[in-house]
């Protein structure tokens, strides 16, 4: 899929969703940074940047009732109609073999 966005804009654009989340909760910056267990100057940096590590962003997004819809990224696939072969057999790749 083709993404008009930079992976750079996206961060600080969820920054900034996260951060009308934290407003509407009536929150200051130090409350939510508290309540998630990160440094206040990390929440800060975040708010400005986008830019966090995964885990203290799924800590932030706990805070906020938000990890379900972490958790749902990547399972969009449908598997429906798949078969239990489909869904554990390895990908296999083209390409030379390499032999011993």
């Amino acid at each position: 899929m083709l993404s008009l966005k930079s992976s750079g804009e996206v961060a600080l654009d969820m920054a900034r969703r996260i951060r009308v989340r934290r407003l509407r909760q009536a929150w200051t910056q130090g409350e939510m940074a508290e309540r998630a267990g990160v440094k206040l100057a990390t929440y800060i940096h975040f708010e400005r940047t986008g830019r966090i590590s995964l885990l203290r962003l799924l800590k932030v997004a706990d805070t906020l009732g938000l990890l379900d819809e972490f958790d749902q990224i990547g399972r969009s696939e449908d598997l429906t109609h798949a078969t239990l072969r489909d869904v554990v057999a390895p990908e296999r790749r083209r390409g030379r073999r390499r032999r011993l």
